[in-house]
């Protein structure tokens, strides 16, 4: 350990200012406008992964955005670990909210601060420092192969073609992701599951312009009236989604897990406080822990209508429309879950308006046994490095392109992450405490060691 602490130390400030160099570049996969950006990010993070000893590391062209890939192949017949991570980020948005500038990382309190500090150049940077330690030293105990793509924020819609399409190129053992978080950092975990995702956006349309809302109001349908009010029937009183179908492959924990699960420690106060609320809601007969790692839900993500200026503009508006997750569990497709959304949210439009429901895009959820020795390396390396065993803990958030990736490969996802839910990303002032990027570094290191050993 002595060792790979004095690694980072002698750097720290080196990898900060390689780092900083790729969050200073705005890689918003979802604007057009930052196309150039995402090439720019790209061709930096293969720059980076030679400098730190890959071969061919190069940037290939997919439909959308660009992936980097990169290796180190030292022996055939040794295991061999795909890194996966992504360079593209969330809009900035809203700006004004921001304590610094989003795409001028500073340092405050022990943590960086820049949108893509955490997630998920931040993260997946550890990974190009642990292989580099091993490099330096000529001591890499297996291969080592990068994918780091640029779509994962707008759920990889190219990814899972290319990587079918290069599935010789990248075949491995383990894909190895940190894009997760940890429970806090006195009390490290490894995110042994995660949600899936259907991602939808519906229109309810009425008359065929604005109307004055004087002259038409209480005769004509309000698409924005219409709207909230089928959204408000896609969620019971006991916090159960409406959507006929949508529990039917849900797959229900037994007593043994759920006390498992609830080993992790959980403040109901301290929670409610980090977010500012003053009270919890959800699926009535299941913890708070339950609700966000292995029960799906429906939630709006945005709804947009009508005169939304500065001032008074009395219209009642032609249409109005919504953007619609839905996290789902293990066993649910989302595919067919977009299909029972659309069928029933029709079902639920009155008279005098039209309604549609488009998927944009979404992903399956899985889970990973703790019982594997890929587990049980991460496990190892986590404790070693923070000095308590880490809980296993199911993730909320979605990597929609892990499960295609584990179908077209073969491979377990092993997710080591360390992140906190203080990072607030996708939020204004997203962080990534120095701490966990260090700790992180150590982690990856050792899970070489003990994965090549076991």
């Amino acid at each position: 350990m002595s060792e790979i602490k004095d690694f980072i130390n002698n750097n720290s400030d080196r990898f900060l200012e390689e780092l900083f160099t790729l969050l200073r570049i705005p890689s918003v996969s979802s604007q057009q406008d930052h196309a150039g950006d995402m090439q720019a990010c790209a061709e930096k993070y293969a720059e980076f992964l030679t400098l730190a000893g890959a071969d061919n590391a190069k940037v290939y062209p997919t439909t959308g955005h660009p992936v980097v890939y990169a290796e180190k192949i030292i022996d055939p017949d040794k295991p061999t670990v795909l890194v996966y991570g992504h360079y593209d980020v969330q809009p900035e948005d809203p700006i004004e909210l921001w304590d610094s500038p989003p795409f001028e990382p500073q340092i405050r309190d022990g943590a960086i601060y820049a949108r893509g500090a955490n997630d998920d150049k931040g993260q997946s940077f550890m990974h190009v420092k642990a292989f580099e330690y091993y490099m330096t030293r000529n001591e890499l105990p297996c291969n080592v192969k990068f994918l780091i793509e640029g779509e994962e924020e707008i759920g990889s819609p190219s990814l899972g073609a290319w990587a079918a399409d290069h599935k010789d190129l990248l075949s491995c053992d383990v894909i190895l992701v940190s894009d997760t978080t940890m429970i806090n950092e006195d009390v490290p975990s490894i995110t042994t599951g995660m949600r899936g995702l259907a991602y939808m956006e519906v229109k309810v349309t009425g008359p065929d312009k604005d109307l004055h809302s004087g002259h038409y109001g209480g005769s004509v349908a309000n698409p924005i009236n219409v709207l909230c009010g089928m959204i408000d029937k896609l969620i019971d009183e006991k916090g159960r989604v409406t959507i006929p179908g949508f529990y039917d492959k849900v797959v229900e924990l037994t007593t043994e897990e759920r006390a498992m699960l609830a080993r992790a420690p959980f403040d109901k106060q301290e929670y409610m406080d980090s977010i500012g609320v003053n009270g919890l809601t959800g699926e009535e007969g299941y913890s708070i822990m339950e609700r966000t790692g292995i029960r799906p839900c429906l939630d709006v993500n945005g709804i947009m209508g009508g005169y939304t200026g500065e001032g008074a503009k009395t219209v009642l508006p032609s249409f109005a429309t919504a953007k619609i997750s839905m996290r789902i569990v293990p066993n649910q497709d989302h595919k067919e879950i977009a299909q029972l959304f659309s069928k029933h949210f029709l079902s639920l439009a009155p008279e005098g308006v039209t309604v549609e429901a488009t998927e944009h895009h979404g992903g399956q959820g899985f889970l990973a046994p703790i019982t594997s020795d890929v587990y049980k390396a991460a496990a190892k390396a986590v404790e070693e490095v923070y000095g308590i065993e880490p809980v296993p803990s199911r993730g909320g958030g979605s990597i929609p392109i892990l499960a295609k990736l584990e179908d077209v490969l073969q491979a377990p996802p092993l997710l080591m992450g360390f992140g906190l839910e203080r990072d607030t990303i996708h939020s204004p002032n997203e962080s990534y405490l120095l701490t966990q990027f260090y700790k992180g570094i150590e982690s990856i290191i050792l899970f070489y060691k003990y994965y090549t050993e076991s």
